[in-house]
């Protein structure tokens, strides 16, 4: 499988991962009142979701597909920033 669907599918999975931190906090804070914990909580759990997205990179250059610059956007590149290469085609090797 290309590595920009494997990186679609990392990008909903954050998506969820959010929603489901947000959901956390709703719940614990309406039936046990402002929680640290559940902050806590919430954080390890994005932290842990998103611990793979270094690993979506170019396969030509190794650039980033979540990386603009200095900056990282929730959605990935199609094609490479750097060399070009359109990543939602087949692998190449």
């Amino acid at each position: 499988m290309q590595v920009y669907r494997h990186a679609v599918r990392h990008a909903w999975m954050m998506l969820l991962a959010v929603v489901v931190a947000f959901l956390l906090i709703a719940v614990v804070d309406q039936y046990y009142g402002h929680s640290t914990l559940a902050f806590a909580a919430a954080i390890a759990l994005l932290i842990g979701a998103n611990a793979r997205i270094l690993q979506f990179t170019c396969p030509k250059c190794g650039k980033n597909l979540f990386f603009r610059g200095l900056f990282v956007v929730p959605w990935p590149n199609k094609v490479c920033g750097k060399c070009k290469t359109d990543l939602s085609s087949e692998p190449h090797l």
